[in-house]
């Protein structure tokens, strides 16, 4: 439930903290810097506090003698006794010296770093508890910068484990751990989620779930509470999963109320595009066509992901879907990540397109600003029907007539904020119909502003559990067969030490009228990395094979210098190219036929798979060769073999989510806000499955619920999961 307003937890909890320091000033500042110090935790309310959940705890209920100590090892043990000497020694270092017995043994503190405080604190005759690894060293059993308290004798033991939290600098636990019980103790502990529905599917209440994992009792299975497999934890994990399918779907729901231009027309230009392509669709590129010319057709905004895998022919169904906005009227835009994706979407459509008689306007950040401003000019007007660029689309200079769709592609590479200030381009209302215009002038300030249909394309396949989750306000179309005539790719793992027999292999393929692609993935010498570098992988095979034609294309050149080597290999006037990873998307080059990748074991899955695929695009057999340095760490070696095993995206797409988590697929779509803090998609699929049943029926059954669970797990931090 949302939590009360308060005083601030950390000015309430910070009091008796500020009272230990000097000046007036500083105890009067103190409580600010610890509440700045909680903001950047991100906890600022009672319930951010209650869901601050320990990282890890520890046993502090059981005392035992050094004696008994002694006999266990190397563990972190608990013991307790009086000081019976304190020295500041120098050799070998500065270092506070203590000395502790309790009638079974004596055992030796050190701090290497100390305060002066510290030492009058830890005289002679003090009782402490001490906390910490005991080891045997040269003058019997000591630990080194333990954990101690001041105590009186007969001082009670804690009744349960000891949380440790995560903390930032400048947070002690002691802090922490009294600003989480001043919160618990104010909480709202109302549930969310009724008895009914908690027996239904077996769920702790959430008052008693939070309280254990704050305070779990010492007999508690200590494996399921590390594991998070305990029940108190699934109830957080299944709260913080309906919260996050709460919030898409009800986002979801909320765009069916914005209003787009319906985009009805399948005419024209429609039909003479179908006409002249030089192959016929797939049946998936048919079906995901249907899905989303019928999206297009309505009056609230189509929001799709359109995914599949390399080579799959998403942008033929792109250009498509730009051919329905064109015939209805209206502005298209495509916005992809790098110049060279952008340029090859570009040249492909235009030439589909130009010949049609549709404008194709082309704006990224490397034209020259005469050649911007009549892109802008011919965009603004709405002359340009199509326009295809890059970043420099979402600049504030550009103003569209009337835009209907944004396509972008690879979406997972842009921001939430570029993809808002994309769509974000139809709320001018010089771009809407002069009716809707005049409508949203003269009416209420809240009335509906237009927005575009949005179509986002991924050559990353989307695993079914991250569909789920963090894609759960999407339409989701994929693209699951290639069209015929693509040959399979061999995939081979080489070690480096049989990098000559890798160039002959290139030698081989160029004398056969075939070209090949070598990848590195840096252009500079790096110490920390020691990779071969883009820019010495081209001397050295120009060096070793000086019948071929080789070019570079790397990240820091020129646009027109890269664009000039890319349109050389796209002709053959080249027989290999050396480039870093700005080739991993968009090259299409059929005669290319072999794809060595440099230092593969420091690529991620879907980077190898998204790279592998510029080959294989022509009739003749395709080859990725996998250069790798020995010895492979065990994460690499899973991705190596699964290269080796599969080139089905969607497999890979699959396993890479088991190896790295969600982070790859989702790229920027969270904007930095981690969704799942406690539930794991691989291990948690059940809960997933149980949280999307529930959402869906309180969504439709009881919208007072939705908005409490909301304010308690996202607090209003729902606005970025709308793209």
């Amino acid at each position: 439930m949302p939590a009360a307003k308060r005083p601030s937890p950390a000015k309430k909890a910070a009091g008796p903290q500020s009272r230990a320091g000097g000046k007036s000033a500083a105890k009067a500042n103190a409580p600010v810097r610890n509440e700045s110090k909680l903001a950047k935790l991100g906890l600022r309310t009672d319930i951010d506090l209650a869901l601050h959940l320990p990282a890890r705890y520890e046993d502090e209920t059981q005392i035992l003698t050094i004696a008994q100590a002694g006999m266990r090892g190397m563990q972190t043990v608990q013991i307790e006794g009086v000081i019976t000497l304190s020295d500041i020694q120098y050799r070998p270092r500065r270092q506070l010296v203590v000395t502790v017995g309790d009638g079974s043994g004596q055992l030796v503190l050190r701090f290497l770093n100390f305060y002066g405080s510290q030492a009058t604190q830890l005289s002679a005759g003090v009782r402490i508890r001490v906390r910490g690894e005991l080891r045997h060293g040269f003058f019997g059993a000591e630990m080194v910068h333990p954990a101690y308290k001041v105590v009186l004798e007969g001082a009670p033991l804690p009744d349960a484990l000891t949380p440790v939290y995560p903390s930032g600098e400048g947070l002690s636990q002691t802090f922490l751990r009294r600003a989480i019980a001043d919160a618990l103790a104010r909480l709202d502990w109302r549930d969310t989620l009724n008895e009914k529905i908690r027996t239904a599917l077996g769920l702790e209440p959430f008052e008693a779930a939070v309280r254990l994992l704050h305070n779990p009792p010492p007999d508690i299975d200590e494996h399921a509470l590390i594991e998070r497999t305990h029940p108190a934890w699934t109830r957080m994990k299944f709260d913080e999963l309906l919260a996050q399918q709460l919030s898409l779907k009800r986002a979801q729901l909320a765009r069916r109320g914005r209003t787009a231009s319906a985009l009805p027309t399948i005419g024209p230009l429609s039909d003479a595009f179908l006409a002249r392509l030089p192959f016929a669709l797939t049946s998936a590129q048919q079906r995901v066509l249907t899905e989303i010319r019928a999206d297009l057709r309505q009056s609230f905004p189509m929001q799709r992901l359109l995914q599949g895998d390399v080579g799959s022919g998403k942008t033929v169904v792109a250009a498509l879907a730009a051919a329905q906005a064109i015939d209805s009227g209206f502005q298209a835009v495509l916005m992809a990540p790098t110049e060279i994706l952008a340029d090859q979407h570009f040249r492909k459509i235009g030439a589909w397109m130009e010949p049609l008689g549709i404008d194709v306007a082309w704006l990224t950040g490397s034209l020259k600003k005469k050649q911007k401003t009549e892109a802008q000019a011919r965009i603004a007007s709405g002359r340009a029907q199509l326009v295809i660029g890059t970043h420099a689309l979402i600049q504030d200079a550009v103003q569209f007539a009337k835009l209907g769709l944004v396509i972008v592609d690879e979406q997972h590479r842009f921001g939430v904020g570029q993809r808002l200030a994309l769509r974000n381009k139809s709320n001018h209302t010089s771009i809407v119909d002069e009716a809707v215009a005049d409508a949203v002038d003269t009416a209420a300030p809240d009335a509906p502003q237009m927005v575009p249909h949005q179509l986002m394309m991924s050559a990353t396949p989307i695993p079914r559990t991250l569909a789920m989750t963090y894609y759960a306000d999407l339409e989701i179309s994929a693209i699951d067969e290639l069209p015929p005539g693509r040959t399979p790719i061999v995939t081979r793992a080489v070690d480096q030490n049989r990098r000559d027999e890798v160039i002959a292999r290139v030698h081989a393929a160029a004398l056969e009228g075939r070209q090949a692609y070598w990848v590195c993935p840096l252009i500079e010498e790096s110490e920390a990395l020691q990779l071969q570098t883009a820019v010495d992988t081209h001397a050295t095979l120009v060096a070793a094979l000086p019948d071929l034609r080789v070019g570079l294309v790397h990240g820091r050149m020129k646009q027109q210098e890269k664009q000039d080597t890319m349109d050389a290999f796209t002709r053959g006037d080249l027989h290999l190219l050396v480039a870093t990873t700005v080739i991993e998307v968009g090259v299409d080059v059929p005669n290319a036929s072999l794809m060595v990748i440099e230092h593969a074991e420091r690529f991620g899955l879907s980077q190898l798979h998204q790279l592998r695929g510029r080959v294989g695009r022509g009739a003749a057999a395709s080859a990725c060769l996998l250069l790798y340095q020995s010895p492979l760490g065990g994460v690499a070696k899973q991705r190596l073999m699964t290269m080796r095993a599969t080139t089905d995206g969607f497999e890979i797409a699959r396993r890479d989510l088991e190896i790295r988590g969600p982070g790859e697929f989702l790229g920027a779509r969270q904007s930095g806000e981690a969704l799942l803090r406690f539930a794991d998609l691989a291990a948690d699929q059940w809960l997933v499955e149980q949280a999307r049943a529930l959402a869906h029926e309180l969504l439709r059954n009881d919208p007072a619920t939705v908005d409490a669970h909301l304010a308690r797990w996202l607090g209003g931090r729902e606005e970025f999961l709308k793209v």
